[in-house]
């Protein structure tokens, strides 16, 4: 139930004096030896009692218990005086005096200091009365609180009409404390009825410090669980250089049990009207969802009209088959450089993605079916589309060994709108042979595949003289490969610094042939410059070393003769939680691979992966790459984190050699792409001054071209029932050049929000940070 629903649970009090406990039981069935005189009533702390009653019906089968310190009565009533006190189970309800009729009538009046307890609110009140005949109720002066949430409120009168629909006049309601006036909503009258989950709030105000600032008419909330169309609460965001002053009014549209829609306009004060619409959907082959964003003119970009972005997301299974689709699109090139807080994508993209598959799975084999595209967000950019895909892939079943025998396979069509490129059709199959042998402290595998590819490649005259001259139209390749793989498990007990450890040692050996064969007529990456139809070159790590092919598909297969060694240790404490691992490898080369135009050497880079949890609030995470050929660092990440509580500051820093860069590349300039590699470090904390106040701010520079790229400070005061955050963030647009000076977008941000109003209720907090970096979080022994 959303929190702003308790502004009208004061009248939920009458539930108990017309719950069974009253309306089915008159004088006469309540125990004698159960009513005493002379227990007082002793004041104290009403903790939340829902947990101790999990079945709510049980209650009402309990016995009630009437305790005061004198009773009175005749055929026509019974009055009870003097801390009188009503007890079924956790349920009380507490006054001066109780005065119950005999059947007829049938009411029931409490009066003087009224407290009525159910264990998940308490209300106080001069006065309630009850018809058990009818069930109407009356309460005046109502105060409520609400015991296992925050929130409470008041009420002058409550009036219930039987158990179809109740009244509240002149109530009110807030998450804060006692004696806290920041903020409230009040209300001339609240109608609700009993078979519905929302509340009809007339003359409503919201007020700071009992001053209202805005007034509706009429407003209508829900008060129970479950969808309701309506206008949900606002946010409101100040001060932001681009935008202004911005206000955003959702209308959440629950159109069927499966399917609903959210429409948020957002009005800027310096740029226009922007809608973003969001419909969500439950179907049997699955769910997704379409966002739409749409904003005919902007005043701050005068030259831009129409601009749009949508993205229609689906992802479902349904008996042997599965669906996926993710589909974005927008406007222009320069979207997300003017929506920086679009839900479609980010501005650090370079192409969205379009894609669509189909799949369908059986036990020893499945296919799909896939198309994809990308729109480009970049001048230039040519990307190959997917124009379809069809793979089919057989599992055999287990043969002698427990060997496995699998033919994955796959036909796939590229195109793409770049008349320098080709476009293809590639054809692919690779029949596997694996043979697992696992002990307890082995792994071990033998594997033998052949790789058969066919590519008809259109020869077009488009194509450059020196592409034309070596590409073939029709062309196929073959290519064997056999590795074997092996990694042993050592354990020992080793004390460190007064502490136990498991510690454990995993030499890694693995022996890989690839033949070498000629692949200069398919259009690749090493090749040709701008090669390969979906085809890149990966980046080195630890695992890497362990890789098959360093590419990341087949439009290129690098030859290898080759072991790499390679080994880890792990560190896990008394609770079996790993508290540190660190592995290290290298490939041996046996014969270097043939016209790569390399130097001749006998290994590769070292590659080091390494992470370390420190009673649970250090955390280091580093990874390296070194060329002792040359004796440089080709690259390194690192980072180091310290959280306790609420505070934590991260450092990370990252290292791309130019060298690095430039082997990746063929017959490119590097100077074009970077000046001198890449060096760039960051710094994100989260700093609290007092209770209520806390710092937030980031800072990456590149130290390489020595500029900033994203700078970011936020100061969050958070009272008791209200937040408020003031955030300044600027981020870099363009890096300039000798001629131009670096561009950057700035923005003040002024958000605020009202706490214990749930989830996309109240008035949204926003930092607008427009951060595209930001915090990271890749340790994998926090778990």
């Amino acid at each position: 139930m959303p929190y702003t629903a308790r502004i009208f649970l004061p009248a939920i009090a009458m539930l108990f004096v017309h719950s069974p406990a009253f309306a089915d039981t008159d004088t006469t069935s309540i125990d004698p030896s159960l009513i005493t005189s002379d227990e007082k009533c002793h004041k104290q702390a009403y903790p939340c009692a829902v947990a101790k009653n999990k079945n709510a019906d049980d209650i009402n089968t309990l016995p009630i218990t009437i305790n005061a310190s004198s009773t009175a009565g005749d055929k026509e009533k019974i009055t009870y005086e003097g801390d009188v006190i009503v007890r079924q189970g956790h349920r009380t309800l507490e006054s001066d005096t109780m005065v119950l009729t005999t059947p007829g009538e049938r009411q029931v009046t409490a009066e003087g200091n009224v407290i009525f307890n159910d264990g998940e609110m308490l209300i106080q009140s001069d006065r309630i009365q009850s018809n058990l005949t009818n069930q109407d109720t009356y309460v005046e002066n109502a105060k409520y609180r609400l015991l296992c949430q925050s929130g409470r409120g008041e009420a002058k009168k409550v009036f219930k009409n039987g158990t179809t629909f109740y009244q509240l006049d002149d109530g009110t309601y807030t998450t804060c404390p006692e004696e806290n006036k920041s903020w409230r909503f009040g209300a001339k009258r609240i109608e609700k009825k009993d078979d519905d989950i929302f509340a009809d709030m007339y003359g409503t105000s919201f007020q700071i410090l009992n001053t209202p600032v805005f007034y509706l008419p009429y407003l209508r909330v829900p008060v129970e669980d479950g969808r309701l169309t309506g206008f949900l609460y606002p946010t409101i965001g100040f001060l932001d250089e681009k935008d202004g002053i911005s206000v955003q009014t959702p209308f959440y549209w629950n159109i069927h049990p499966q399917a609903d829609m959210l429409f948020t306009p957002k009005l800027m004060s310096n740029r226009g009207t922007q809608l973003t619409t969001e419909f969500n959907y439950l179907v049997r082959p699955g769910n997704g969802s379409i966002i739409t964003e749409y904003m005919p003119e902007d005043r701050e970009y005068p030259g831009v009209e129409d601009s749009w972005g949508i993205n229609w997301r689906h992802s479902g299974v349904q008996d042997h088959w599965l669906y996926d689709l993710d589909y974005s699109r927008v406007s222009d090139i320069t979207y997300f450089s003017r929506h920086t807080d679009s839900q479609v994508g980010k501005r650090e993209d370079s192409n969205l993605l379009q894609t669509a598959e189909v799949a369908y799975r059986e036990d020893s084999w499945d296919a799909h079916l896939k198309v994809r595209d990308f729109q480009p967000l970049t001048k230039n950019s040519t990307v190959y589309r997917l124009m379809p895909q069809l793979a089919l892939n057989y599992y055999g079943p287990n043969l002698p060994g427990n060997m496995s025998f699998t033919v994955p396979s796959q036909i796939s069509r590229f195109e793409t709108d770049t008349e320098s490129k080709p476009d293809a059709t590639r054809l692919h199959i690779e029949p596997t042979l694996t043979l697992p042998y696992n002990l307890p402290w082995l792994q071990a595998s033998a594997e033998a595949k052949l790789l058969y590819t066919y590519y008809e490649q259109d020869v077009s005259s488009t194509l450059s003289n020196d592409i034309r001259s070596t590409l073939g139209s029709h062309t196929t390749r073959s290519v064997p490969v056999v590795r074997l793989n092996s990694t042993i498990i050592l354990e020992r007990e080793q004390p460190l610094w007064g502490t136990n450890y498991l510690q454990t040692l995993e030499p890694r050996i693995q022996y890989l042939y690839v033949k070498d064969v000629d692949q200069s007529q398919i259009y690749n990456p090493v090749s040709y410059k701008g090669g390969g139809y979906d085809t890149v070159r990966l980046q080195t790590d630890y695992y890497g070393l362990f890789r098959t092919n360093q590419y990341s598909n087949i439009d290129y297969i690098n030859s290898a003769n080759q072991f790499t060694l390679g080994a880890s240790t792990r560190f896990y404490d008394d609770a079996l939680k790993e508290r540190f691992n660190l592995s290290v490898g290298q490939i041996f080369y046996v014969d270097r691979p043939f016209g790569s135009g390399e130097a001749r050497v006998n290994y590769s880079a070292w590659a080091l992966e390494t992470e370390i949890n420190v009673a649970d609030h250090w955390f280091l995470k580093g990874s390296m790459e070194y060329d002792n050929n040359i004796s440089k660092l080709q690259f390194a990440n690192s980072l180091a984190e310290y959280r306790n509580g609420s505070f934590f500051t991260q450092a990370s820093y990252r290292f791309v050699s130019k060298d690095y860069i430039a082997s990746t590349l063929r017959n490119g300039s590097i100077d074009s792409i970077t000046e001198d590699g890449i060096s760039q470090v960051g710094l994100i904390a989260g700093i609290p001054i007092t209770d209520r106040f806390s710092l937030q701010g980031q800072y990456f520079h590149d130290l390489t071209q020595d500029i900033k790229l994203e700078n970011q400070v936020g100061l969050v005061y958070r009272d008791a029932c209200w937040q408020l955050g003031l955030t300044y963030s600027e981020y870099l647009l363009s890096r300039g050049n000798i001629s131009q000076e670096p561009k950057f977008d700035s923005g003040v941000s002024l958000s605020f929000s009202l706490l214990g109003l749930g989830a996309n209720a109240g008035f949204g907090f926003s930092d607008n940070t427009k951060s595209a970096l930001g915090y990271y979080n890749p340790y994998g022994l926090k778990n």
